[in-house]
């Protein structure tokens, strides 16, 4: 990674970090303007902006997740004499996933682009989670947007690629050190799991129910759990958010297993991205990225399925 030559662009606005801008800067190889997010935090935050840098140089080329330049934090005085903190980062044109969706009607997005969000995202929890961390705070908020144009048919077609970004929040997967009793949950509390909720388990079983969360969030255009007044103790008993009727079969079969009440029960990012909801294609990110075999499944797994199939409709008819 190489120190970029900032210029300041626009000032977009405040995060629970601090605040991020927009600059500008030339490619070296060509000189074509491009585009950085500079994160900035006070002396308060600097630990957590220090933790995000050291976490994403290891994802550097991850095509799932944000990526960070330059060689480290850098420090500077600002105008009115405070020590300050910058990161720069790629800069996502789309905003964030829940910026994304408030451009459509209704925030309303088609089912193929669902599915297909969710596997970019699947995509990225599985290389999070073999690098050994947990993210911890996925959410609509933390997920960016990227236009692209694909030529297809001999026409550009428009299309958008998803990263996962914002990891001050994230843990080694089963790190306990971070829990004190006055501080029982890490993220944000709507996403978070029965586990994390109740006694502070942190593992990648966190990161699929909060997959889970985002999927039925974008799903119903609301929050999770926007069918009731949300308290803890509810998800602390393993109650999990609503399904609505008009849901598709195979939809409701990935949530249940996002929202299994033992975090095994979850399975883990590959075997998610082999599930129907997706087609039950193992993508080529998976076999190149992953380097992992995956076979097909025997029929008693096959059996599993239409037995957990039956019983989310029977769940969503009560």
């Amino acid at each position: 990674m190489v120190a970029l030559d900032l210029e300041f662009e626009r000032y977009p606005g405040e995060r629970s970090f601090g605040s991020v801008s927009l600059f500008k800067y030339k490619r070296q190889r060509d000189g074509e303007t491009q585009y950085a997010a500079v994160k900035t935090s006070s002396d308060e935050n600097a630990k957590s902006l220090y933790k995000e840098f050291q976490i994403l140089s290891q994802f550097k080329g991850c095509s799932r997740i944000v990526q960070c330049y330059g060689n480290g934090v850098k420090e500077i005085f600002n105008d009115k004499g405070y020590v300050e903190y910058k990161i720069a980062m790629e800069y996502a044109f789309g905003g964030s996933l829940s910026d994304f969706m408030d451009r459509f009607k209704d925030r309303k997005l088609s089912d193929s682009m669902i599915r297909e969000f969710t596997r970019m995202l699947l995509e990225g929890l599985a290389t999070i989670h073999r690098h050994g961390y947990v993210h911890c705070d996925l959410k609509p908020e933390n997920i960016l947007v990227f236009p692209s144009s694909v030529y297809k048919n001999g026409a550009w077609i428009r299309s958008y690629e998803l990263k996962i970004s914002d990891f001050g929040m994230s843990k080694r997967d089963g790190d306990t050190q971070w829990w004190q009793p006055r501080k029982p949950y890490v993220g944000t509390p709507i996403y978070m799991s029965p586990e994390s909720i109740s006694h502070g388990e942190i593992g990648k079983g966190l990161d699929l129910w909060s997959l889970g969360c985002v999927v039925l969030e974008i799903y119903t255009r609301k929050k999770p759990w926007w069918h009731t007044n949300y308290e803890l103790e509810e998800l602390m008993k393993c109650y999990e958010p609503l399904f609505p009727r008009n849901l598709p079969c195979d939809a409701k079969l990935f949530l249940m297993t996002c929202f299994a009440s033992e975090p095994d029960e979850r399975k883990d990012a590959l075997t998610l991205l082999r599930q129907s909801f997706l087609h039950g294609d193992v993508n080529k990110f998976t076999n190149r990225q992953m380097n992992v075999k995956i076979d097909s499944a025997d029929d008693f797994t096959l059996q599993l399925e239409k037995v957990s199939q039956m019983l989310s409709e029977i769940r969503t008819m009560c």
